[in-house]
């Protein structure tokens, strides 16, 4: 099989390109003082870092268990920039005549500008990320810990005595997150390499999971005809494809995710703040379902051959890597690796980069500006300089919070069940921005009463239980039963339908 060292370089010299790459964009819109005409689908395939590791291995997992019921999550964002259009196109024209650069300034500016309504934003924003950054890093830990393993190079899982793998996943993002995201200290500057970059990961995650699909159809099964007749002889993977997802249940998924391609920071970022015209935004609104409907064409192939092939057991999140792995496909394998370790990646980095910036504003330089730390002369002639260190205390103290996370929750825990306490997370601040858009008698003391509630219920029923802690899963499936099925979100693989 592949070795360690091939899949380790293979990682680092993608995040080389990936530099590179950025570096190219930033450089030809120097020199040329205007992005290139290919810019608004450039702009249109960022909006797809949407698809993160949750698409690439758990949408996989939560279909070979779930079915189709992994497609609530796209058809969310499908709606919004098709049917939602003009509601999006109002938001990124208020953001840019205003020059709001993050979800926190925006709904605060829909208030005012009042400075709490910011902060907490601001901290809705960044507490419901990180169960998100952990996403990623429990994604790419599992895949290098599916293909090497990481005692034969010095590096534990966890133990004191080694080298933590997931600490050095962190380690690694966080340096090429602060490289990437603190070269600009005016953050309504558009970074155009940035955008390049994830463009650019958007086609490779696609290009390898489409690899890894039809490897799994036409080298591993006998073509589409040949799965579907072995599937329906499966009694797991017809009991899968004949989920019944309950209608209550679709609702409040569509509803999330399309909460979340506008709310989430980094989906803010790359939508809003990065848009030049109106033209990209047209062009998103043609190209993004485009990208949606063909990416989530792999999932379930995937999934049913998985089920198939390892009868239900090991990781179902890892299939689409475990698939050509176990088949001794090596350049397949490679690839689907890169394909994944990218989709983790390029989030990541966005993500950390929008939540630095949204903690700088709106939560740093406020105190700074209170205790007047920044307001003598001497102290702005280097602002530059602090704001620039703000950002990448931010992004080291984001991404640790981050493994903390992924450290204390069950290890068993499904992707896909940690990406949805993001999405229920961010969700809170969607009657903020919706009630600011649409009601003149909306007010900051309402908005900061709904903020802090919802986000307070969110904490108790959700994120806590998440941790082992308070046992609050009855009072969860009471309430939100039919979203997440009270305990079963966080107590193991035999309970957990996504692991």
């Amino acid at each position: 099989m592949l070795a360690g060292w091939i899949i380790l370089a293979a990682a680092f010299a993608y995040l080389l390109l990936l530099f590179a790459v950025a570096s190219y964009g930033d450089r030809r819109t120097r020199e040329k003082g205007v992005p290139e005409k290919g810019r608004p689908t450039v702009y249109a395939l960022s909006i797809a870092i949407y698809c993160t590791s949750w698409t690439y291995f758990g949408g996989v997992g939560l279909a070979s268990a779930r079915g189709l019921e992994f497609m609530a999550i796209y058809i969310g964002p499908i709606l919004v920039f098709t049917l939602g259009m003009p509601v999006l196109q109002r938001i990124t024209a208020l953001a840019k005549a205003e020059k709001l650069t993050s979800i926190a300034d925006f709904i605060a500016a829909r208030y005012g500008k009042n400075p709490a309504v910011a902060t907490i934003v601001a901290l809705i924003s960044l507490v419901g990320a990180i169960p998100y950054i952990a996403l990623q890093l429990k994604a790419v830990s599992g895949s290098v810990s599916a293909m090497v393993d990481p005692a034969a190079y010095g590096i534990g899982d966890g133990n004191l005595y080694f080298v933590d793998l997931a600490l050095l996943v962190t380690a690694i993002l966080t340096v090429f997150a602060i490289i990437f995201g603190t070269r600009h200290t005016d953050a309504t500057e558009h970074q155009d390499g940035l955008i390049l970059a994830v463009s650019m990961e958007s086609l490779v995650k696609l290009v390898a999971f489409g690899t890894a699909c039809l490897a799994v159809v036409f080298l591993i099964f006998d073509g589409p005809a040949d799965l579907w007749e072995k599937a329906i002889s499966n009694q797991r993977a017809m009991q899968a494809l004949s989920y019944q997802t309950p209608i209550s249940r679709w609702l409040v998924l569509i509803m999330l995710s399309a909460f979340a391609i506008i709310l989430l920071p980094r989906q803010f970022h790359v939508t809003v703040v990065e848009n030049r015209t109106p033209e990209e935004l047209r062009r998103a609104g043609r190209l993004l379902p485009l990208y949606l409907v063909a990416i989530n064409l792999f999932v379930l192939p995937v999934a049913i051959g998985g089920v198939i092939v390892f009868g239900g057991t090991g990781n179902a999140d890892l299939y689409v890597l475990a698939l050509p792995f176990s088949h001794d496909m090596k350049l397949v394998t490679l690839i689907t690796f890169i394909g994944g370790f990218s989709a983790a990646t390029a989030m990541v980095i966005v993500a950390s980069v929008a939540l630095a910036i949204t903690v700088s504003n709106d939560i740093v330089m406020p105190i700074l500006l209170r205790q007047r730390l920044i307001g003598r002369q001497s102290q702005r002639d280097d602002f530059a300089r602090t704001l620039l260190n703000i950002r990448r205390t931010a992004i080291l103290a984001i991404m640790m919070l981050g493994y903390l996370y992924y450290r204390s929750v069950n290890v068993e825990t499904g992707l896909a069940s940690i990406g949805l306490l993001s999405f229920a997370a961010v969700a809170q601040m969607a009657p903020a921005l919706f009630g600011g858009l649409v009601w003149r008698r909306a007010n900051a003391r309402g908005a900061i009463a709904g903020l802090t509630s919802g986000f307070f219920v969110w904490a108790y029923l959700l994120f806590l239980p998440s941790f082992g802690g308070p046992d609050n899963s009855e009072v969860a499936a009471n309430i939100l039963g039919f979203l997440f099925s009270g305990s079963t979100v966080f107590n193991g693989p035999e309970a957990d339908p996504f692991v």
